[in-house]
């Protein structure tokens, strides 16, 4: 019993986060090749969240009061725009110029984005004193150098010493055909940006609703419609919008389950097993699952260079969250100091 209690508590939860690792860049894969064949960043956002709407629908239980619901109403649609809107149609637009490794280096760059957005706003002071805040900084600092080392320096091509597996290149894309590679960085920069203000806000928005499949529900409804709009600005052509059966769709459907039920659900479940931390310390595990499927499959169009600068900001993304679990710590030993002075009545 204490051995299987051991697995379920310990082993299956780090598999499933490992899994959904894997998954992912197997995703962000297949969606920069049907995006190389011409499928638009817009079209693929606006149909992949109205999938997401759809089965995320069941779990919506926003059934509450009229003064609540004109309170959170704003709140969703602030999610839906930041989130979804701009986060992920400048995530799309960028991986059309650059590659999965991007995708994943600049996206370690949230933590220390927001935690400058934090002091910027003052929801945090800043204590120079503070062993928790030197971390902190260093962090920001280090995955700011790996992100500007992303954009700049992005070294030798991987050499591929075998033949057999030439055929991986040809079927999928990792590189994009479009590249433009500072745009792309710009792009994923920018995105990474609006995820920290979609947390700040989302932060907000769960105290008052703590339900978290309504707010994901919510806030993918609304950013289906306001990206909807912005993709009837850009794509005139009503062609841009036809879907076959083919890869494009496939792909659509699977972001679409992935995202919107089987990752959040297994987030959630892990959450609650261990904690909010566990969940995203796994993260940076996709530069080494990049890095394989680059090394490996594409190596004609993978660089060392890039996947040294996404390291760097995984490295950055880990010292952050050291510095965040140092400074709970502190906050969780001052709460004990206190309430053991506390006089007793």
């Amino acid at each position: 019993m204490e051995t299987k209690a051991m697995v379920v508590g310990e082993v299956v939860p780090c598999m499933l986060m490992a899994l959904m690792e894997f998954c992912t860049i197997g995703l962000t894969i297949l969606a920069s090749t049907v995006l190389s064949k011409g499928l638009s960043p817009f079209v693929f956002v606006v149909y992949t969240n109205a999938l997401s709407s759809i089965f995320l629908l069941p779990f919506n239980t926003f059934i509450v009061t009229k003064n609540k619901r004109e309170e959170l109403l704003p709140r969703f649609l602030l999610l839906g725009f930041v989130g979804v809107t701009m986060a992920q149609n400048l995530a799309f637009v960028g991986l059309s110029y650059s590659s999965p490794i991007v995708a994943i280096g600049m996206g370690c760059l949230i933590p220390s984005i927001s935690f400058i957005l934090s002091v910027i706003c003052r929801k945090i002071n800043v204590d120079l004193r503070s062993s928790s805040t030197q971390i902190k900084l260093m962090g920001t600092l280090t995955s700011v150098v790996g992100a500007v080392m992303l954009t700049v320096y992005r070294g030798p091509v991987v050499k591929n010493p075998s033949t057999h597996l030439r055929l991986a290149p040809r079927l999928f894309v990792f590189l994009s055909p479009h590249e433009n590679w500072v745009l792309g960085c710009a792009l994923f920069a920018a995105a990474s940006l609006s995820y920290s203000i979609w947390n700040i806000i989302q932060v907000g928005t769960v105290e008052k609703c703590p339900d978290v499949m309504t707010v994901a529900s919510s806030s993918s409804l609304f950013g289906t419609f306001l990206s909807a709009f912005l993709a009837i600005i850009i794509e005139r052509d009503p062609s841009a919008w036809r879907l076959q059966f083919d890869m494009g769709l496939l792909v659509i459907v699977l972001t679409a389950i992935f995202g919107s039920l089987i990752k959040s659900h297994v987030h959630m479940w892990c959450a609650q097993r261990k904690n909010h931390f566990y969940v995203v310390m796994f993260k940076p595990l996709g530069v080494p699952i990049a890095g394989m499927f680059g090394c490996v499959f594409f190596a004609q169009t993978f660089h060392y260079g890039s996947l040294t600068a996404a390291a760097i900001t995984g490295i950055g993304y880990y010292t952050m969250m050291w510095g965040q679990l140092k400074e709970d710590e502190s906050k969780r030993a001052k709460a004990d100091l206190m309430e053991e002075r506390a006089p007793l009545l």
